[in-house]
Formats: structure tokens, C-alpha cells, sequence
């Protein structure tokens, strides 16, 4: 063996400590801890371990019932979810359930091991074996046979197989054999990933850096191992109810007269929007905390015109502080020492828009408290979101010396441990101070970041392409980061690099209203592209999917607070309910995802003129038409250019309300529950508080959950909890899927349900530029109005 390669060799002592076991090897130190009944926590190094530190983890180890035995070859570790068998000639783990079914192995002769200072965990492939999340990663759902690197990249006009790009999410999930279980390396050094990429033996992460430190997790589903996840990671805040509608951005708008031009063409052609965003022009020669004086001469002005039209304004920060006498945020930074350095105390000084820059160290408190003191200024002129971007960091020549020196919270650290959580603490940092600045729940956006950025931040994926195969690729990206626990999620609708054609403007559109984070963006130098430059065809489809998309506002807004209590996304790929379907990773259908737990949608590229589908299993209904759809069969669907195919799931709630232009506006006070025929159970919480202020966490909101009782043919309304009245006073009863031979009672009473009709899209009957037919679409349907909204109320199917 090279003397350059250490493996831990054999166990040499054992010793019981709290949560677990402290092991010693001929070559390492570990410990295997239990984080709780399903989640292993296993660290290893060369030398006796350091000090517990992360950015990711915020949990707590629980207090977990343990066992442990030895053998003369094993040692058996035990949780009531799971076993640990950890060999002792030489040292290897695997895991396995509790009826004895092998979920995870180290190769024996491979295990942890290190080459210098990486350090690397090889793991045995199983027959079959699929994985699928690492966050913003490229590439197929199903991830076997690829390889990945994290290191936060500037990745202008990334290639739609490109790798890495902006952040770095080390947490990947496996499946075999009706197994899965999730892998966190949390290590913020440089890292690879190998899910069986040019060998067929084995699985392997490790990194360049730093001591092996993961943690392993089983649940039996894969939607129970991303809520573990998130238990240790952290889940986001309720964000703000504005930063669920649309989002109207380009690389730049200026003057202000052109910003409210935006807003007012917006407004004029009834499209629905509650965000205008800011890029780097708004700035005094591209320095942070400054307005230009000529472009935006009264900048608190135009946010509040901008405010009494229902508009909220984000803009973008970056990192580099210009290094210029008498610019107030350089003299203050230099003057409370809060730059990264070089070894010999100068500041690490990089070029990027506004020319040389210096940049604070978020990775210190001082760094942070700094930060989140300036965004005071931001709250003061009338910003209501933070977008931050070049955070990676990006530099021109986009290389920055490993040898700039971080605080990295007490710790010490050069650029080689810092870079991966630099992204992550900006966010922080903002996060932190426009809680304390602004007066509502702020709005912070980031393009880098590491794994717990959820707790501060939405993330968008960057520079894309406006083509046909980025527009897929963004879908795939934002279903990996809604596996790897971030739910708040968008991607540039249109393409940020080049010129969409009409075609691909309109489907992007389309599948922009699916998104978490829904927003129009293009780059300077490009064609405009708001809705209504692609000509009047797009613009109505645009008004038809963006006023769709606020029509489904109570729906999005349910599912978000859902995502704050278990972690679960708005954007879901289908491998979190339906993982051991064969079907879901066939790339002909990889794309497709749920939004939310019930709307199947099918992103199809724009040229397509029909698309092939695959329903999982279930009953599934036509949004637009409600006619019925038999799950477990693929199809070839006629694609029409004004329409993305989405269907509803049988057995669903899908709670609507009617069009507004602003979420800022109140809808009409009748709530519209979309209930949908189906064969199964169904339990869906509904949710609502005021959008904006924290005193939900006071109580002050309004839930009940909604029951599809399939076995005692029943759908139960049951009781309002919280201490605030819902803003319906009451709901109407939509029900998909039933007909006149069906009868309805409500809390014992015979009640006659009266036909409607529902159709969710306006015609365009003028245009048919393809020969696509565009009859007015809709369904018949049984409706009842009632006028409890808060009281239990049961509703029995004859």
C-alpha cells in the first residue's frame, strides 16, 4: 500500500459516551453517535477529533434509548429504527434495519480513508441502486454513474450539464430494494461526489479537507428522510405573502421613470404582479448602499408610488465593498476591521462591477453585525427584499487565492474551508438585519449558498440560457433542491443569457406559475422581455397562467406553511412519493413534478407539438377539463402552445380564491375548495395568517385541516384552530369528478348540489398561429356554498 494512503486499520478501543461510541483505530479516531432514532451521526479523523462546530446543523442530538454489544469480530450498535454493525478488522460501518435488511455498507477493505488531507468514505453499490438529490446539480434525476464536485462557481451561462455551479448542498438520498436512507457530509472543504461515475463498485463523498463527518439517515419514506434532514438543518420562515405572487425583473430598469413604467404597463394590461426587483444600476457606481442621485434621485418616492400600486421592491446587494476614500462603507469597514485578509493583515482585494473591492467576513459575527447594520439604510429608503448575488465569491478571473484568511466563527479558516459557507452566511447576515430594519417579514434571495440555507433564504439558479434544454434543466435543478431540503426555489423565467423565442417565452411562463419563486429576468444587452414584448398572444397567456397562479395563492401559500413545519417542497420531484417507481426516472419523464402534493405538472420544451407522459399511480384529473386520467400509463399527450398539461390528483383539496392583480389586494370573501373524486385517504392543512408581520408565531393565524375519509365514504371540514378569523366569510364546495347520480348530505342534513361550470383559462380564440383548436375549455361540476368557516362540518358521500 502507498505510503501516502491511510485507512483507519483495526479497532484497537472502544468506549462508551453520551448519544453513542468513541472508537480508536491503529490510524483514526471516531465517534458514532445516534442524533436520534433514525439519524447516525459518524466522524473520523486521523488525529483526536476537534471541536464540534458547523454552519449547517442547528439540532441537537435527542435523547435516544441505546444499545451496544461486542463480539470478537463486530460491534452491534442499536436505536429502536435501526442497527449499526461496525466491523473491527479492519474498521468499516454498515446499517441495517431492524428486521435485518442491509440499507448501507462501507467496502471493507476502502472504508473512510485518506490521501494526504483528503479524506474520502467509499461505499458498496447494491444491486440497483438509484440517487438522487446533491442540491443545484445538473444531470438526471437518477444520479448513478455521475460524478459531482462542490465549489461555489460563478457559472455565467452555465452549460445546462455544467458542474459545479453556485451552491453546495453535500446531501444526496439512495434506493434499492425498497430502501432508502440519506447521506449529509457535512464538510465545507471542497468535495466529491462518485455515485458509481467510472466503476462499478462503489459510491463514495469525501473532501479536501477537514475531518469525515456525516450523518447517516433511514426512514422509510423518502419525504420522512427529507423532514430528518431538515430537523437538522433547519426549515424556513413563513416568507412573505408578496413574494409568492410575480416578480417583474431585468438587468436593469432605470431611470425610476422606467421602474414605474414597468409597474404601471403591468397594472394597465391586468397582469398580476407584486415585485419589481432592482439590479446593480439602481447603485452610485455600482457601490453598495447608495442610490444613483440621477437615475433614482428620490428613491423613497418611487418605492412608496410603487407601494400604493401594490408593488414591492427588492434589490441586489454583492459582497465587494469598493476600496474608495470617502465612500462612508469602506471607511466604516476598514475603520471596525471586518475585510478578509492576506496572512500579513492587508484586506483581500478583488475587482468586480464596481472595480477593486474589499469584502466583509461573514463567516465572524463582527462581519455579520456589520452587514446587517448597513441593510438599515436599505429599510430606510422603502426596499422591502434583499437579493444577493456575486456571493460565491465572484471576482473577475473568477480565482480567488486560498490563501485569504476567514474568522469562520472563532475557528480559523482559509479560503479552502470558508468559500463553500461564504454564500450561506451573506444570506445570514441579510436575513438577520432586514429582520431587525424592516417593519414586515423581509424577502431575501441568494445565488450561493451551503447546505441550511433554507433557514435565511430563497435561492434562485443563476445565469441560465434562454433555450429549450436550459428551461429543462432549471426544472430538474429546482426538484434536486427541493429533495435536498430547500423549498423556496425559482429560476429566471425566459432565460437570463440570449433572446427566447415567442414559443419558449410562453411555455416558460407557463411553468414559471409552478415554480416557488416565480420571476421574469433577462441580462442587459437583450431583447426586453416582459410578457407583453413577445406580442398579444403571450401577453394573454401570461395574464391566463399568472392570474392562475394567483387564483391558486391559498394553495401555494398552505403549502409553504407546510414546508416551514416538515421541510417538504412546493416543488417536489416525483421520486418523494412515488421512489420505487421505475418509471419516474425514465428521462422521457424525469421532468415531470408535483406542486404542492396534489398538481402533477408535465414540462414539455416549447417545440414540441405532442409530449410523451407517465401518471403514477391513482386517479388523476385534467386541471383545465376535469375529464379523469388512470394512473400507472404513459401516453402521448397533443400539446397545445397556449397550455401547460397539468392534473390534480384524486382524493384532493385545492383551496382557490379569486382573481387580484396584488396579493396586497383582498379577494372576494368566498374561498373556493376544489375537491377532487378519488379512491384513497387524504388529510391536506390549510393555512393562513397575515402574509406579513410575525405574530403568527403568537397565535394569530387560522388552520383546519381538510379530511378525505375515502373508507367511510365522507370528506371532513374539521374545526378552525388558531386565534384569527379566516378572510372568507364562506366556502364554496367545488367537487370534481362527481355527478348528478351522487348525493350529498352535510352534518346529517340532504343537500341538493347545483351544476356549475368552471373553466380556469380565458380562450384566445383569435389566435391559432399553430392550427392548435382553442375551444373554451372548462368543466361541469356540482357546487354548494356554505357559510361555516370555522366549525367542524362533514360531508357525506351517498
Amino acid at each position: 500500500m502507498p505510503s501516502s494512503l491511510v485507512t483507519p486499520g483495526d479497532v484497537l478501543k472502544i468506549e462508551q459516551v453520551a448519544h453513542g461510541l468513541k472508537v480508536q483505530t491503529v490510524h483514526s479516531y471516531v465517534e458514532v453517535l445516534a442524533y436520534s432514532p433514525s439519524i447516525i451521526r459518524v466522524r473520523m479523523d486521523k488525529n483526536p477529533l476537534g471541536k464540534d462546530f458547523s454552519y449547517a446543523v442547528v439540532a441537537a442530538p435527542e435523547k435516544v434509548a441505546t444499545t451496544w454489544k461486542e463480539s470478537a469480530d463486530r460491534i452491534l450498535f442499536s436505536t429502536d429504527s435501526l442497527d449499526v454493525v461496525i466491523l473491527k478488522k479492519p474498521f468499516s460501518i454498515a446499517f441495517y434495519t431492524k428486521e435485518g435488511k442491509l440499507i448501507n455498507e462501507d467496502v471493507a477493505s476502502m472504508g473512510t480513508s485518506w490521501i494526504g488531507n483528503q479524506v474520502t468514505t467509499y461505499k458498496q453499490l447494491q444491486p440497483e441502486e438509484r440517487f438522487i438529490g446533491l442540491g443545484e446539480k445538473t444531470g438526471n434525476l437518477d444520479r448513478k454513474g455521475t460524478g459531482y464536485v462542490n465549489w461555489n462557481n460563478d457559472s455565467y451561462g452555465y452549460a445546462a450539464n455544467a458542474d459545479p455551479i453556485y451552491s453546495s448542498i453535500p446531501f444526496y438520498i439512495g434506493l434499492h430494494d425498497s430502501l432508502c436512507y440519506g447521506i449529509f457530509m457535512d464538510n465545507t472543504f471542497k468535495s466529491d461526489f462518485n455515485f458509481g461515475a467510472s466503476n462499478n463498485r462503489f459510491s463514495s463523498f469525501g473532501a479536501d479537507g477537514g475531518e469525515m463527518n456525516y450523518y447517516f439517515i433511514y426512514q422509510k419514506k423518502v419525504a420522512d428522510i427529507i423532514t430528518d434532514y431538515t430537523a437538522l438543518t433547519g426549515r424556513m420562515s413563513l416568507p412573505p405573502l408578496w413574494s409568492l405572487g410575480y416578480q417583474q425583473n431585468r438587468y436593469s430598469y432605470y431611470p425610476d421613470t422606467e421602474v414605474l413604467r414597468i409597474a404601471k404597463t403591468l397594472r394597465e394590461k391586468k397582469i398580476p404582479a407584486d415585485g419589481i426587483t432592482l439590479d446593480i444600476h439602481y447603485m452610485e457606481k455600482y457601490k453598495l448602499f447608495t442610490w444613483d442621485k440621477k437615475r433614482f434621485p428620490h428613491p423613497i418616492d418611487m418605492n412608496k408610488e410603487l407601494e400604493s400600486m401594490g408593488f414591492k421592491t427588492t434589490v441586489i446587494v454583492d459582497p465587494g465593498i469598493k476600496v474608495e476614500k470617502g465612500y462612508p462603507a469602506y471607511e466604516d469597514g476598514i475603520a471596525k476591521d471586518v475585510f478578509i485578509k492576506y496572512p500579513d493583515g492587508n484586506p483581500y482585494t478583488a475587482e468586480v462591477w464596481p472595480g477593486w473591492c474589499n469584502f466583509p467576513d461573514f463567516t465572524s459575527q463582527k462581519g455579520r453585525d456589520w452587514w446587517a447594520d448597513k441593510v438599515r439604510f436599505l429599510a430606510g429608503t422603502g426596499v422591502d427584499g434583499i437579493w444577493n448575488d456575486m456571493n460565491e465569491i465572484a471576482s473577475w478571473g473568477n480565482k480567488m487565492p486560498f490563501n485569504v484568511l476567514f474568522d469562520y466563527d472563532g475557528q480559523g479558516a482559509t479560503t479552502i474551508g470558508a468559500h463553500n459557507v461564504y454564500a450561506l452566511e451573506m444570506a445570514r447576515a441579510s436575513y438577520e438585519g432586514a429582520k431587525k430594519s424592516f417593519k414586515e417579514r423581509p424577502f431575501i434571495l441568494t445565488r450561493a449558498g451551503y447546505a441550511g440555507l433554507q433557514r435565511y433564504t430563497a435561492i434562485w439558479t443563476g445565469d441560465n440560457r434562454a433555450e429549450d434544454d436550459h428551461m429543462m434543466a432549471g426544472v430538474r435543478l429546482l426538484n434536486s433542491l427541493g429533495l435536498s431540503g430547500v423549498a423556496f426555489t425559482g429560476m429566471d423565467i425566459g432565460g437570463f443569457t440570449g433572446n427566447p423565442s415567442i414559443g419558449l417565452f410562453a411555455r416558460w411562463i407557463q411553468i414559471g406559475a409552478f415554480t416557488p419563486y416565480f420571476r421574469g429576468h433577462t441580462a442587459v444587452n437583450t431583447k426586453s422581455a416582459e410578457p407583453w414584448t413577445f406580442g398579444e398572444e403571450v401577453t394573454e397567456i401570461s395574464r391566463n397562467f399568472i392570474g392562475l397562479r394567483y387564483r391558486l395563492i391559498p394553495y401555494i401559500y398552505s403549502n409553504f406553511y407546510q414546508a416551514t413545519q416538515n421541510g417538504l417542497p412546493l416543488m417536489r420531484s416525483l421520486a418523494i412519493d412515488y421512489s420505487f417507481d421505475d418509471k419516474i426516472y425514465d428521462t422521457r419523464y424525469q421532468n415531470e413534478y408535483l406542486f404542492g402534493p396534489d398538481l402533477l405538472v408535465l414540462p414539455f420544451e416549447s417545440k414540441e407539438k405532442f409530449g410523451e407522459a407517465y401518471f403514477p399511480e391513482g386517479i388523476w384529473y385534467d386541471l383545465y377539463t376535469g375529464a379523469p386520467q388512470k394512473g400507472g400509463v404513459e401516453k402521448i399527450l397533443k400539446l397545445a402552445y397556449n397550455k401547460l398539461p397539468v392534473y390534480v390528483k384524486g382524493s384532493s383539496f385545492i383551496p382557490m380564491q379569486s382573481l387580484v392583480q396584488s396579493t396586497q389586494i383582498l379577494p372576494k370573501d368566498t374561498l373556493i375548495l376544489n375537491i377532487y373524486k378519488g379512491n384513497t385517504d387524504n388529510q391536506y392543512t390549510y393555512y393562513e395568517d397575515d402574509g406579513k408581520s410575525y405574530s403568527y408565531q403568537s397565535g394569530d393565524y387560522y388552520k383546519r385541516d381538510f379530511v378525505y375519509d375515502h373508507e367511510n365514504n365522507r370528506i371532513i371540514l374539521k374545526k378552525a384552530v388558531g386565534n384569527r378569523n379566516s378572510i372568507f366569510k364562506s366556502i364554496k364546495l367545488v367537487m370534481h369528478g362527481f355527478d348528478n347520480k351522487d348525493h350529498f348530505s352535510i352534518d346529517g342534513h340532504a343537500v341538493g348540489f347545483k351544476k356549475d361550470f368552471v373553466a380556469l383559462l380565458t380562450p384566445i380564440s383569435k389566435f391559432d398561429p399553430q392550427g392548435v383548436a382553442n375551444p373554451l375549455e372548462g368543466e361541469d361540476v356540482l357546487s354548494h356554498v356554505i357559510r361555516n368557516v370555522s366549525d367542524e362540518i362533514v360531508i357525506d358521500l351517498k
